[in-house]
């Protein structure tokens, strides 16, 4: 019976968490909306073999992630928790793997039950795990991977070994066919650490043929699918997507080495003042237990190899996580065992968090706080009592914790329930009126549906136009942004209007209807609308402005 209750009390938190926020919560621009909007036009199409993007050739990911979102809304339909849905089903099993490995490496259902609790509650895990991006669905892959390669390291017999490393190599092609080939490269660079330590390099170069085999018979379909439907996307999708995004001088989202290193520690909340302790034991134990080798491995190398790449974003080292969390389990069944003060040094860190947050929530980014640093308008007082409720949630359940470490220290998971309960109550109307279109498109929805010809300055925001209208023909005006390469293509060169051709093509389309153009305009309001031809309407909230032309003969 106490059992059952346990298993109750985990799936409430983990729908309370993880499922219950999804629907209610607005997408963001540019990833969410540009997710959905892929899968969308996929089901719409029946073409679920080359992906499109507001009707357009949009080769910078491969198929299954994609598959992944449509599955999605097939079953639960045109809805944000669809969306999102393939994320969380992702980050779900990745948890469940992350139990099955701890018990692998440690035979303690404790253990086991808690790296996954501690997997789904770190904060890096939650804000990526519930955001419609494919990193969730990578990390799954690489999970399988390593749990796989472990499945074979460990086995007995030669069949044993051979049906882990062909797992392996099929997880390894369902990463490829996710986010290409780092799909491969990752695992390898992981896993190196314990092969040497280990002296298994004999046994790998034996076996890892099976994988290479698996891996290539998993991706093979697809990959000559796209080939033969359309010929350059391997050229593109290797040399841009690969070589120079990660490696080039102008890649994208360039940042310093240091830059994963505050993002592993803020990510490590709710756990952080374990953190050190794991670390330091699993290296101090990596002789006693190879497996707190395979671990660290699985933590650093993945962690270098993304430091030392020239672009990086936060979702980048998710997959790290999983062996953290293994980790910081197992060093906290110890530390209860122990009724050590690391527990309620966690405890106070946490507290500290949640009182600081609270602070600059209903202290300096209120309106009454200084105006350098107001992030909220003077009418947007609930959302600065629900953006208070998320962190007095994080500080309650902190300083719950910390009146009894001893045996209350793992109430931690819970900390983050007030972020996913009020945070999408919370988000200022400057932020939503940039990077959330979906109020405002459905504020000007008749105008909009009742337009011949939709433009847009902003990708992401015509993501979020042809979600929520369900209509793909969507015009990009002055800037093509991710879309570029789609439209060089012949039939994707109508789809852009530059700035200085505007004027002529307006007076060309608009016999055919009305037409809209919804701008999102810079921070600093530059004089765009001054630069275009009058409209007969406008309709402005923050920094989304709409344009109206009505038709002409």
């Amino acid at each position: 019976m106490k059992s059952a209750k346990y298993a109750i009390s985990l799936l409430v938190g983990f729908a309370l968490l993880y499922l219950l926020p999804l629907e209610w919560r607005s997408l963001w621009q540019p990833d969410e909306t540009r997710y959905a909007e892929i899968s969308r036009e996929m089901l719409a199409s029946g073409n679920w073999v080359v992906p499109h993007f507001l009707d357009l050739r949009y080769f910078e990911k491969p198929v299954l992630g994609y598959w992944i979102n449509n599955l999605s809304q097939l079953i639960f339909g045109h809805h944000n928790f669809a969306v999102r849905f393939g994320a969380v089903f992702s980050i779900t099993l990745s948890a469940l793997l992350t139990g099955w490995l701890a018990f692998r490496l440690w035979r303690d259902k404790t253990v086991a039950v808690l790296a996954a609790v501690i997997f789904l509650s770190c904060l890096e895990v939650y804000g990526v795990g519930t955001y419609a991006v494919l990193d969730p669905m990578i990390t799954l892959w690489l999970t399988a991977a390593m749990c796989s390669f472990w499945l074979a390291a460990t086995a007995k017999t030669a069949r044993g070994k051979a049906g882990g490393y062909l797992l392996t190599g099929v997880a390894c092609g369902l990463g490829v066919l996710t986010k290409g080939f780092l799909s491969l490269a990752l695992p390898v660079i992981a896993v190196l650490p314990w092969v040497i330590g280990q002296k298994r390099g004999k046994e790998v170069l034996l076996f890892a043929p099976l994988a290479m085999l698996s891996a290539l018979l998993i991706s093979l379909p697809w990959a000559l699918a796209i080939a033969r439907a359309e010929p350059d996307f391997w050229h593109y999708f290797f040399w841009v997507e690969h070589i120079q995004r990660f490696a080039d001088e102008d890649a994208q989202h360039k940042a310093p080495f240091w830059y994963y290193l505050p993002i592993l520690i803020v990510g490590s909340l709710p756990w952080l003042g374990l953190l050190p302790g794991a670390l330091r034991h699993g290296w101090q134990g990596r002789q006693a237990q190879s497996g707190t080798l395979y671990l660290l491995g699985w933590v650093v190398m993945p962690l270098l190899f993304f430091s030392c790449a020239k672009g990086k974003l936060l979702t980048y080292i998710l997959p790290c996580f999983a062996p953290l969390a293994i980790l910081l389990a197992q060093h906290a069944v110890q530390l209860a065992q122990t009724g050590a003060k690391t527990l309620r040094i966690n405890s106070a860190i946490n507290l500290l968090f949640g009182l600081l947050c609270l602070l600059l929530v209903g202290g300096v980014l209120a309106p009454w706080g200084p105006p350098r640093y107001t992030l909220y308008s003077a009418h947007e007082t609930r959302k600065v009592v629900a953006g208070c409720l998320a962190f007095a949630c994080w500080a309650g359940i902190a300083l719950f914790t910390l009146r009894n470490s001893a045996k209350r220290w793992f109430w931690a998971a819970l900390c983050p329930l007030g972020l996913a309960l009020f945070v999408g109550s919370a988000i200022p109307d400057k932020v939503i009126n940039a990077k959330q279109p979906q109020a405002f498109i459905a504020a000007v929805r008749p105008q909009l549906e009742s337009s011949r010809f939709i433009l847009t300055n902003n990708v992401g925001v015509g993501a979020g136009l042809a979600w929520e209208l369900q209509r793909s023909d969507i015009h990009l005006y002055d800037q093509a942004g991710e879309l570029d390469y789609g439209l060089r293509y012949p039939e994707g060169k109508a789809r852009y209007v530059a700035r200085e051709a505007f004027a002529a093509w307006l007076a060309e389309h608009r016999q055919q209807g009305k037409i809209a153009l919804l701008l999102l305009v810079p921070r600093e309001q530059a004089e765009e609308e001054d630069l275009l031809p009058p409209a007969d309407r406008r309709t402005q909230q923050g920094r989304f402005l709409l344009l109206e032309y009505d038709p002409r003969p």
